[in-house]
């Protein structure tokens, strides 16, 4: 839809990357997305299509042979991308969150050693926090590592990787206790945290000594993308494979990289928003009733209008978020609030568009039935909308605290 979710202040070079990706995403992923969601299967053409446009190293600096763009220009792409299927933007999403994290908080020999590769898209990223027993509370992960000599024992089960079959790397956090007392370690449980990085086989079962990755977890919807199960049984790794060369601050790196992670969530709705909002409009002109389309009825009308308002809505806070962090400033309160409002905006707006379809919204042979399927994980991923309104809650009290 040309009027909606524009994008003003855009470089000539940002708009011929956008021109491209949208390109693509009509070409070579709208046309197969349904059959191949269907099918749960793994979008390897569409992938190495995506590789060869150089987005896998869209944030990577030049010198490690990325293409050095702003989170804008990637969330604006995860965005077009989403709109033609959301599994593929949730391929590249997880990648960049490890690439980020390497760039902002590795040590030079690891970002020389993964950043070159992972621009290229020969090394596929995937980052791992949630353990079966927890949900948001970070705090209560058990998976630890203990040092041995020159290495580290892993040991625990984690939950719920995206990429987790098809990665080569991961950046997982666990417990790490050395150098704090057990009393310290239960009082500050996030200073007791580690992020190590996992070089892996791709595939299922035992993937390295110490390393399985049982298999896909069949999901609702977000299919094709294989979401997996992680299994350290005395996984040894080398000291040097601690995020930045010193434990205890892996909370922190994580939390860095999941806040730009929810600017592409953000994105990630605004695009599943968009189609939904496309499937829609077009729809309402093409079914008659009572002698007329139905856009010409008046409840239609308004639907239409609720949807569009909030797919502008979504878009412009997305933008903003993303303009903030790629500042330099901190931005949690507005890629919380990007993040809450693009996921609930985006189940509303697909479930406008599939009330819209009538019955036929019911069918699989119509794309707005894998759309429904797919939004409700948006309500989920990268912080629960309760985890968003709280994060917004404590922001707003530090920054209108009142002075009496």
């Amino acid at each position: 839809m040309a009027r909606l979710a524009q994008t003003h202040g855009l470089t000539d070079i940002q708009r011929e990357i956008l021109s491209t990706v949208r390109d693509f995403v009509d070409k070579e992923i709208i046309p197969v997305a349904t059959e191949l969601e269907h099918r749960d299967e793994y979008p390897q053409q569409i992938v190495d299509g995506l590789k060869e446009l150089g987005l896998f190293g869209l944030m990577i600096p030049e010198e490690y042979g990325g293409l050095g763009e702003s989170l804008l220009t990637y969330a604006l792409c995860v965005e077009e991308i989403a709109r033609g299927w959301m599994s593929v933007s949730g391929i590249i999403n997880t990648h960049f969150i490890v690439a980020y994290m390497l760039k902002q908080h590795g040590t030079q020999e690891q970002k020389d050693h993964f950043l070159p590769r992972m621009a290229a898209g020969d090394v596929r990223g995937a980052f791992s926090m949630s353990e079966p027993g927890l949900g948001s509370d970070v705090s209560a992960i058990t998976s630890k590592a203990v040092r041995d000599g020159d290495e580290y024992v892993l040991n625990g089960q984690k939950m719920w990787l995206t990429n987790g079959g098809t990665s080569t790397l991961v950046a997982v956090l666990v417990r790490s206790d050395e150098g704090h007392s057990p009393e310290e370690a239960a009082a500050k449980p996030h200073k007791s945290m580690t992020t190590f990085l996992i070089e892996k086989e791709p595939g299922f079962g035992e993937v390295r000594p110490g390393l399985t990755i049982p298999g896909k977890i069949d999901k609702m919807g977000y299919k094709g993308v294989d979401t997996t199960e992680m299994i350290m049984d005395g996984l040894r790794l080398p000291a040097n494979r601690v995020l930045g060369g010193a434990t205890g601050r892996g909370f922190y790196q994580m939390m860095d990289g999941v806040e730009v992670g929810r600017v592409n969530v953000a994105a990630r709705g605004c695009g599943v928003a968009q189609r939904a909002f496309e499937l829609g409009v077009r729809y309402a002109q093409q079914r008659h009733t009572f002698g007329k389309a139905i856009a010409q009825h008046q409840a239609i009308q308004f639907k239409l209008a609720e949807m569009a308002t909030k797919v502008e809505a979504a878009h412009a806070m997305m933008v903003n978020a993303a303009r903030k962090k790629d500042s330099g400033e901190r931005n949690d309160l507005e890629a919380g609030m990007a993040k809450y409002l693009a996921s609930e905006y985006c189940k509303e707006v697909v479930e406008d568009a599939f009330r819209i379809h009538g019955g036929y919204g019911f069918s699989k042979e119509y794309e707005i039935e894998r759309l429904y399927r797919e939004a409700p994980m948006l309500l989920i991923g990268e912080g629960t909308a309760e985890i968003q309104k709280m994060i917004i809650g404590r922001r707003l009290l530090e920054e209108y605290r009142f002075q009496g």
